[in-house]
């Protein structure tokens, strides 16, 4: 199979400095010997490897390089203890020459597993199980009763928003505390506001 290639990313390899372009072009050459049905793109300014997706990409700055996964699940086997993190972006850390990269042999296992989990379209992320409707103390459900506008907003608004209400009035500590978070509460309802939304945009 040709391996395709962006002519985006032959400028963005030999304008990055002396010492990054061997870097980036051995990490070209790895992702499309592991995967060479792997398109390359620019995004975010950076060269970016397509297959069922984004696969990988890689950048060049001006004292080092770094090379980054898509998949959170990939990053976590990469860099397990996270040692790299916040260090440099990307999962490598930042690399300043061709000895700061994994070698061949594990870094080409790790774009083919990448490879492999879009291909089989496995979720990025575990898809959050739905949590169930807040249950609505006693002396809310009264003034929601006794304030029909209030009792009208919290009908209408999502389970995740009545939740933010229910949980700020509960977590109070003191009674007196919790009578003035359930009327301030009350009167926003009436308003039809939400929990938070003085933070709106």
């Amino acid at each position: 199979m040709k391996t395709v290639t962006d002519p985006r990313v032959d400028t963005y390899v030999a304008k990055a400095a002396p010492f990054a372009q061997p870097i980036l072009r051995r990490l070209r050459q790895l992702v499309h010997q592991a995967c060479p049905e792997a398109e390359e793109a620019i995004k975010w300014g950076m060269p970016t490897f397509m297959h069922h997706g984004i696969l990988c990409g890689m950048a060049g700055f001006k004292a080092h390089c770094a090379f980054w996964f898509r998949r959170q699940a990939i990053a976590r086997i990469v860099d397990p203890a996270g040692a790299k993190a916040g260090k440099a972006m990307g999962n490598l850390g930042r690399i300043t020459s061709l000895a700061d990269l994994p070698g061949d042999r594990a870094l080409l296992g790790y774009i083919r597993q990448a490879a492999k989990l879009n291909e089989a379209g496995v979720p990025d992320r575990p898809t959050a199980k739905a949590r169930p409707a807040p249950r609505v103390p006693t002396d809310l459900a009264e003034g929601l009763r006794k304030n029909r506008k209030a009792g009208a907003t919290f009908a209408a608004i999502t389970p995740g928003y009545r939740r933010e209400y229910v949980e700020w009035i509960t977590e109070a500590k003191r009674p007196e505390t919790r009578a003035k978070r359930l009327a301030i509460s009350l009167a926003w309802l009436a308003e039809g506001k939400k929990r938070n939304w003085q933070y709106a945009c």
